[in-house]
């Protein structure tokens, strides 16, 4: 078995189990045999183990079944170049708490239906483009207005403020990139202050929606080359890149990014992931950046 020398595993409470952490952290070193102290980032939300001479995925593993199913995340990582340069992120169900398109479909009476479409396309069993397609055909004639009504319920995902707030800071550069559409990804944008927009665009006709969307259609593969074409306009390599989604078309972005994230995602999703967040909010990213409580911006 390969080892992985100077890795850091942090530990980080989900909503509700903060009481459990310091528990489960003592159950993980006891299980792993780890001498070090924890590095306690935030007081019963996230901490730091020092890891040496083990393998990072076996540690991984070793870890959630000592943790026994509690509502906790565990990432492992190499120690040093934690702090990434280049963020880029999905919107929906990711940065945001909604999928735009079933919020539309109940304009017309169809959300069970298009949600069920949406859930196959983003847990990779259909294609995206297609179901992305068969989504928007159906809203054909809808008036433009359902848009402004459909962005009202749009609910940011807990920790999402924090997390922009805390990396524009620090000087990230930031693209928010999503197979979603540009009417409420840059409203979101601008709220939350990532620095680029990439999306599609809905097409219209006479006030109504047309059914279609403007090509090129931005999906899987236009993800991953927002990331490596931001990482070498800033200079960094793909190693100092962070990325963040929960559907199939992240998974190529995700496999690329030095350390990409798969959050609250599809069941495929889940486990096609080097990395994931299943429990905690978005503010997990910065943990596993090694911030601590006392950088992280708040509202």
């Amino acid at each position: 078995m390969n080892s992985d020398p100077a890795l850091v595993m942090t530990v980080i409470a989900g909503p509700g189990a903060e009481a459990q952490l310091a528990e489960c952290v003592a159950a993980i070193a006891a299980a792993l045999a780890l001498r070090a102290v924890p590095d306690w980032l935030a007081a019963g939300r996230a901490c730091d183990l020092a890891c040496q001479n083990i393998d990072a995925k076996s540690a991984e593993a070793a870890a959630r079944r000592a943790i026994a199913g509690a509502a906790i995340d565990v990432l492992v990582q190499p120690a040093a170049g934690r702090r990434k340069r280049v963020f880029v992120a999905d919107l929906e169900a990711t940065m945001i708490e909604n999928e735009m398109l079933d919020e539309l479909a109940d304009f017309i009476g169809r959300r069970a239906h298009v949600a069920e479409i949406t859930r196959r396309a983003m847990n990779g069993e259909i294609d995206f483009a297609a179901a992305l397609a068969e989504r928007v055909a159906l809203l054909k004639g809808l008036p433009a207005t359902a848009l402004d009504e459909a962005a009202q319920r749009i609910r940011l995902m807990p920790g999402a403020p924090a997390l922009l707030a805390t990396l524009r800071t620090a000087g990230v550069r930031t693209a928010l990139v999503t197979g979603g559409f540009t009417v409420f990804a840059e409203p979101v944008a601008a709220e939350l202050g990532f620095d680029e927009v990439v999306a599609n665009r809905l097409d219209l006709a006479e006030g109504r929606i047309a059914g279609t969307i403007t090509a090129p259609i931005v999906e899987r593969e236009a993800k991953r080359d927002t990331l490596v074409a931001l990482a070498r306009h800033c200079g960094v390599p793909l190693a100092a890149t962070l990325a963040v989604g929960d559907g199939a078309n992240d998974l190529p972005m995700l496999e690329a990014a030095g350390l990409g994230v798969a959050f609250h995602a599809k069941p495929a999703v889940a486990a096609a992931s080097r990395w994931r967040i299943d429990h905690a909010d978005l503010t997990a990213l910065l943990y596993a950046q090694g911030y601590r409580k006392s950088e992280i911006i708040t509202a």
